[in-house]
Formats: structure tokens, sequence, C-alpha cells
């Protein structure tokens, strides 16, 4: 075996031309390469997550689409979409000559074939004869001769007197329909008896005694009866009871309801006002959304007593007379109504055009012909009863007026505006003597008198309740601040206990709660209604009754 060694041991050189020669060594891959296998070469397409390619690609493999083969309509799907569902071309006719062509084929029956490059007296869609007829002319260029007009006007309905709702003068308005002329108006007329007559056997069960007032207005007794056997209406107050209803108001001490004893449910909207019969409170009015005014009894049987029907919309307020015998409503239709409580009957109608508010009569016996509306239109309207003239107009809010509450003797009185501001003002005088704003001030929907007289608490839609003087020094007391209910964004109402003890009002989540005058604490939260509570009000002889409404419909009794 030959050695690789020198004699001295050291490793021996081979020279130059004996050594192997060294491989050669491509600085670039190869760019391309040819697979037969289909799956191999779509390996090689680089992804948007690889970070590391396998072999040099070209520009254009690197500029094509990743996924799925290239793009068969060209650049033109590349723009950005202008309808939900893609891109849409442009059309070969503008917006204002479809329009016109869309109003033509509504109106007329006919419009231009838009596929069609034809003639101006081309090939149309839909009624041709009828085109043919115009000489093709669109909504723009035909005009309706008068006699068609009136030829259309006369085989539609009547539209009707907007103060009636039932009847063959009743409002339809813009939904009148068109008669067909085919029809004899005998037997348009016996099939308008025979609906009419079905529809009454359907909303009135026979039991119930319906009383037709006017042309607009009706009455629904529903009590078990109406005379006692001395021939006495529910408006005797009872005697038969274990508490006195003839004492005056706020004699004994008032304490706070724990259980609910009974529930009205007859209203099928919310509820926007409770008022108990002024000094008594043997009955109850309420008022909901649902246009009606409901009585109910609040001892015996608790029943519903009497339906005022006569509003078409929401009534917003409702307000008893002195003696009880007579109360005002306000609705959403602009009507203030007055109305006997014991007959059903509508005395006065008064209107100023305008969404009353809020209403509330004088409290003096000698000015109980008298009263004030709080109007949308930013004005107190003071009316007569009597003649129904308008008196007096309070026009210095710069907002919808939303109370009204008497003050100081009832010489004056407050209103509460959504300018977010106070005022008051002497009995007759268009003047504001006191003017109560603060930058911080929110709008105040509902307002109560305290029984003592010498303050107000207004509901503030900042989650507040707020306390103001109510005689000659008209200021806000900042020490009396209750809180503890979440009332923004609702019209929430609050009340006394009849002495003067408690302060109740309600809450958007649906509670009642209740706080000690004197030291603003809150005594008792509850759970009263599934949706907001609305409006909440006080027996005015019992010592822990409350009556509470809300969204819900119903109206709790409370003890």
């Amino acid at each position: 075996m030959a050695s690789d060694r020198s004699d001295d041991g050291s490793p021996s050189q081979a020279p130059l031309d004996e050594l192997p020669p060294l491989p050669q060594i491509a600085l670039a891959p190869i760019s391309t390469f040819v697979f037969e296998d289909h799956a191999a070469s779509q390996a090689l397409i680089p992804k948007v997550t690889d970070k590391v390619v396998a072999y040099n690609p070209t520009y254009d493999e690197l500029s094509r689409p990743f996924v799925g083969p290239a793009n068969p309509k060209g650049e033109l799907s590349l723009k950005r979409r202008n309808l939900l569902t893609g891109y849409a071309e442009d059309q070969s006719f503008n917006d204002a000559v479809f329009k016109v062509q869309h109003r033509t084929y509504q109106t007329l029956g006919y419009a231009r074939d838009p596929s069609l490059h034809t003639s101006q007296f081309g090939p149309y869609v839909g009624d041709v004869e009828k085109a043919e007829m115009n000489q093709g002319k669109d909504i723009l260029d035909v005009r309706v001769s008068k006699s068609e007009i009136r030829e259309l006007k006369a085989k539609r309905q009547k539209t009707g007197d907007s103060s009636v709702l039932d009847g063959d003068n009743a409002y339809k308005g813009p939904w009148a329909a068109y008669t067909d002329p085919n029809v004899s108006s005998s037997e348009s007329e016996e099939e308008q008896e025979f609906s009419e007559e079905e529809q009454q056997e359907a909303v009135t069960p026979p039991q119930e005694k319906v009383t037709t007032i006017g042309s607009m207005e009706k009455t629904q007794f529903h009590g078990s009866q109406l005379y006692d056997y001395l021939g006495r209406t529910y408006m005797h107050v009872p005697k038969d009871l274990d508490i006195n209803l003839d004492k005056d108001v706020g004699d004994q001490e008032c304490f706070i309801p724990k259980r609910r004893i009974h529930t009205w449910a007859g209203h099928n909207k919310g509820v926007t006002a409770l008022r108990f019969f002024p000094r008594h409170g043997h009955l109850l009015l309420s008022s909901g959304v649902d246009a009606k005014i409901k009585l109910w009894d609040c001892y015996h049987d608790r029943e519903l007593l009497r339906s005022y029907l006569g509003h078409t919309k929401a009534v917003k307020d409702i307000w008893f007379t002195n003696d009880g015998t007579k109360f005002l409503s306000a609705s959403y239709d602009t009507q203030i109504k007055l109305w006997d409580t014991e007959t059903g009957k509508v005395i006065s109608r008064f209107s100023t055009g305008k969404t009353p508010n809020v209403v509330r009569c004088n409290p003096d016996e000698d000015k109980q012909d008298q009263f004030l509306v709080g109007t949308s239109d930013k004005k107190i309207v003071q009316f007569d009863i009597n003649s129904g003239a308008v008196i007096q107009e309070y026009d210095h809010h710069l907002g919808a007026v939303n109370s009204i509450t008497f003050v100081d003797e009832n010489r004056r009185f407050m209103t509460t505006s959504d300018d977010k501001s106070i005022r008051v003002w002497e009995w007759q005088i268009n003047v504001p003597i006191k003017f109560i704003a603060d930058p911080q001030q929110h709008s105040m929907p509902t307002v109560a008198l305290h029984p003592a007289g010498k303050y107000v608490a207004a509901q503030s839609l900042d989650n507040q309740i707020l306390v103001f003087g109510a005689t000659d020094r008209f200021r806000q007391n900042r020490k009396k601040v209750f809180r503890g209910n979440n009332c923004a964004g609702y019209a929430i109402g609050l009340d006394f206990s009849p002495d003067g003890q408690f302060l109740m009002s309600g809450d958007s989540g649906g509670y009642a709660c209740f706080w000690d005058w004197k030291t603003t604490q809150m005594k008792s939260k509850f759970k009263a209604h599934e949706k907001a509570l609305t409006c909440i009000a006080a027996h005015p002889q019992e010592t822990s009754k409350v009556a509470t409404g809300g969204l819900d419909s119903k109206i709790h009794y409370w003890d």
C-alpha cells in the first residue's frame, strides 16, 4: 500500500494537474420546471402564508391570483361594486329617463322597451294600444283632461267628516276607496249595513249597554247595576265602609304600601294619567294611549263602571272639577272635552288646533268655569267653559308646555316647558313674574304640589326630583334633592301622601319609589310593573293606599 506521507512524516501534496475537477454550482436555480403531475405544479404556486419559496417564480406567476383561474370577464369586474349584489354596468339611459318611464308605466300602463333601439314611436311594453293612441307620449307630455279628473273623483267615496268616527259620514281621508260602477247603489248599501251590524255584534257584547251621545262620542256602562235600591248611582259616596270618606284630607298619619291588593285591566295600551275622585276617592279615573277614559270603583267589587269613548288618539291628561261631577280630557287629536262623570255625556268641546299636553281647572270655587291648557305651540290658553271663548293667552315659553300647577292660594300658577325653564304667572296677566332657569337644568315634565302648599316637587329628566318654593320666593331648595329613580326619556308622574310625609314617584324600570320628605332618603323601592311606571296617585282618605299605572296597560292598587 502506498504511503501518503513524505519521509519526514508530513502529508504529501499531489500536483495540481492530478487533482479531480470541482463540481459546477449554479448560482441561480432553474427558473422553470416542467412537471407532468398537475398537483406537483400547483404545489409550487406561492401562497400568502408562505415564507420560503422553493424555486424562482416568474413575474406572471407572482402577480396572478392565488386561488382560482384568471378573471374571465376582464378588468371590468374588478371595479368597485355599486350594488349590494356586485357591480352593474352603466345604463343605456340616465336615471331621469328611467324615472319618467317608470312613472309612465305606473300611471298609463305602458313604457318604452329599453332593450330595443327603435324610432320614437317604436315597440312598447305594457298596454301597446294605449301607447299608440297617445302616440307614445310619456307622463310628462300627457295631460289628463278635467272631465276625466271629475269622472275619477266621482268614482271615489267621500272623505267624510274628520270629527265622525262611525256612520255614513265617517272620516276616510286619503284611504277612501273607489266604488265599482258595475255594482248598484242598493247592493253596496246592503253590504255596508251588513258589515256594520256584524262589526257592532263583534265589538259590543249583548249584555253591555252602549249609549251614543253624538256623532263622535259614545259612553258604555260596564257595572253590574246603574242604580242601587235607593236609586243612587255610583256618584254617591258609600257610607257602609269602615272608613269615613267625608273627613278632611290629611288628618291622619300615612304609611308606605307593602302589598298589591287589586289589579284593574281594561286599557289596551299604556296608562297616561290616574285621578282619584276629589276629596272622597271612592272612584278612580284613568286615561290611556288607546284613546279611552275609564272609571273604576275603588270599593265593594272594584269593577269597571264606565268607559268614555270620544277621542281618536291617545289621551294625554285628565282632570276633575272640584265637585267631581265633571272632568276635562286632553288628547293628541287636539281636542279638549268636558264630560259629565255620571252620564258620560260630552258637555263642551274646545280646541286650539295644537296638541294639548296638560289641562287644569282653577281650584277656586268661584272660578270653576275657567281652566288652563298647556299646548305644544309654547302657549298656555285660558278657556271659559260656558262660552268656549279664549279669555287669555300666556305665550312667553320657548318650548312646549308640559305642566301647570296652581300655587300661592291659587292666585298664581307655575308652568314647566321643554325650554328647561320654570315660569310663574299671575292669574289672567300675560307677563311672568318669575323666571327660573339654570344652564344645568333639564326639562321637567311633571310637577306635584306639597299638601302644605309651600313647595312643589318637579321630576327632572336627569334622574332627579327638584324642589322649588311655591310662595313669594320662587327659588330652588338645593338642600332637597331626591335621587334613586330612573326617569330619563319618560314623563314619570309623582305625588305626595295626603299628610305630606312621603314623596312617591315611578321608574322607567317599573319600580315604585317612596322618599321621606324631610330627610330626602328613599324609604322603599319595589317592582310594581313589567314596563315603565308612568303615573302614581295616592288615595286622599286612606293611610297607605296607592294606585299605579304603567306602559304595560295595567293599573295596580297597593296597600
